[in-house]
């Protein structure tokens, strides 16, 4: 999303513009194969989620929310890496758009695509957040549970978690006239860079490190609600040993609210590891690190996150995987009906 080399971006990226074709393939292979894992996934999970009546709750909200911003990844985002890869394999030049030392005339594509990618990865933040937040709900007030968490005030908060993500990416360009978005040879992406006036330290810099203060605040409360859900999950089975059945039953969460609060601290243990990268650039960059080939692993570590929900999901949540078998092979389900 971010990348605060200015002016000697360019004189950085040469080389990698120069690499054998064998990194390039692997490159463009990468890209593509990411892509497919993308739209794949997401589409899975959408199909799922709008597909089985199972689905239809606040947390299944939440997490087709979560699979269209990673779609969008996958639509907008990676295509556009893509086409800018074949177009120098193929032309033996990157496209105009990609040089940061040409006018650019007409439509600039990482006006759309750089906030759709910051845009995205903030609400995907705010989502695991606010799944965590409904998750420690129905662990620690399971009574309250259906009270506290309905469909409307879910999607109430979806609505919001959308136009604030997205008003918070494009804040650089609207509040900073030293920031521009250009695409970046190293991490073959678009990123926000800082003017070649933009002092340090200065207005331009400080909204720089906006996105990873505001995600790293985000990540920090997810994990300690995280940790509390789970300490009362470990309480709770340990209370189960001791207890009688029927003493046990006054206030406690279900077998499904327990292994989807597991699901969701996995989500989070997932997106902080690819997140971080990112920010140790960012804060790296405005201090003055180029870090070219850092920056590619970062921002592709990012980007492949987008893919890893629905993987996280198959491996841990039962019910979703025997809603995707049903969806894709009926004569299972029919199978099922009979039994």
């Amino acid at each position: 999303m971010i990348d605060s080399g200015g002016a000697n971006t360019l004189d950085v990226a040469k080389p990698e513009l120069c690499c054998p074709p064998a990194k390039k393939i692997l490159t463009l292979l990468f890209m593509v194969l990411l892509t497919l894992a993308i739209l794949f996934g997401n589409l899975v999970t959408l199909a799922v989620v709008l597909g089985t009546k199972y689905s239809h709750t606040p947390q299944g909200y939440l997490k087709a929310s979560l699979a269209v911003a990673d779609l969008a990844v996958g639509l907008l985002v990676v295509p556009l890496s893509i086409y800018a890869e074949v177009t120098l394999m193929v032309t033996e030049r990157p496209p105009d758009w990609t040089s940061l030392s040409s006018e650019v005339t007409g439509f600039h594509p990482c006006v759309l695509v750089g906030p759709v990618f910051a845009g995205c990865t903030l609400v995907s933040i705010s989502t695991i957040f606010l799944l965590t937040m409904e998750r420690s709900v129905a662990v620690l007030k399971p009574l309250h549970k259906d009270s506290v968490i309905t469909r409307r005030r879910t999607s109430v908060l979806i609505l919001m978690s959308w136009v604030g993500s997205f008003f918070l990416a494009v804040c650089p360009l609207v509040f900073s006239r030293d920031i521009a978005l250009e695409y970046n040879a190293c991490s073959r992406m678009c990123n926000y860079v800082p003017g070649a006036a933009a002092r340090f330290p200065g207005p331009a810099w400080n909204i720089l490190l906006l996105f990873p203060a505001f995600d790293f605040t985000l990540l920090a409360a997810t994990v300690v609600i995280n940790l509390v859900s789970l300490s009362s999950i470990r309480r709770h089975s340990r209370r189960r040993q001791h207890l009688a059945g029927s003493e046990l039953q006054r206030a406690k969460p279900t077998f499904s609210d327990i292994k989807a609060a597991r699901t969701i601290g996995t989500l989070t243990v997932a997106f902080t590891a690819s997140f971080t990268p990112v920010a140790v650039f960012v804060v790296g960059n405005v201090f003055g690190h180029q870090w070219c080939h850092f920056s590619f692993l970062a921002f592709w570590i990012l980007a492949s996150n987008s893919c890893w929900n629905v993987i996280i999901y198959s491996v841990r949540d039962r019910k979703f995987r025997l809603c995707a078998h049903k969806l894709f092979i009926p004569s299972l389900g029919r199978r099922s009906s009979k039994a």
